[in-house]
């Protein structure tokens, strides 16, 4: 089993508010992941689904989102390629540091990345793709990380997600179908 505390502890200090947000808004990521995984029987493993949901915002750290607790300078939008690259350079296994790369919104396409101006290499895939990756991804978008962060209704996430389009709420839709 790989042990995703040890780069979380890396990166977020203990007793600061950063690390509490972090791992309440982790933690209730794989919670629910693991949830439907079970709900489903999905043929994913139970620590792999944890260890994926625990690190996929590491890159949340180096963005600046004072909101947050997050005093870096890279654009919030950019922490799933800043996690997946941290996660590469500290070993973690490259199953994690996709859904790190691949969880954003409900995906991110060729032409979202078009349209941000070279605030992500275009030549990576931003889209899950695979089971876990499309788990993760989906488990996330009923948790914020600042308010009360208490899961939210699927009526809620569909409107925070329609004003990124109809694409990012269809792709919604579709993750819905498959885990609901």
């Amino acid at each position: 089993m790989f042990d995703y505390q040890t780069i979380i502890d890396l990166y977020y200090p203990a007793e600061t508010p950063l690390r509490d947000i972090y791992m309440r808004h982790c933690r209730s990521v794989a919670d629910k992941a693991i949830a439907i995984a079970r709900k489903h029987n999905l043929p994913l493993d139970t620590a792999d689904i944890e260890a994926a949901a625990m690190l996929h915002d590491i890159g949340i750290v180096k963005t600046d989102a004072a909101g947050i607790h997050c005093h870096g300078t890279m654009p919030y939008l950019t922490h799933g390629r800043i996690g997946a690259d941290m996660l590469r350079e500290n070993g973690a296994p490259e199953t994690f540091a996709r859904v790190a790369e691949r969880h954003t919104g409900t995906g991110l396409t060729p032409l979202d990345i078009t349209k941000m101006n070279g605030l992500l290499p275009p030549d990576r895939s931003y889209m899950p793709q695979s089971l876990l990756e499309r788990l993760i991804c989906y488990a996330d978008k009923f948790y914020s990380k600042n308010g009360d962060m208490k899961e939210k209704s699927p009526e809620r996430v569909r409107a925070s997600l329609a004003k990124f389009g109809p694409e990012a709420l269809s792709r919604f839709e579709a993750l819905s179908q498959e885990f609901e």
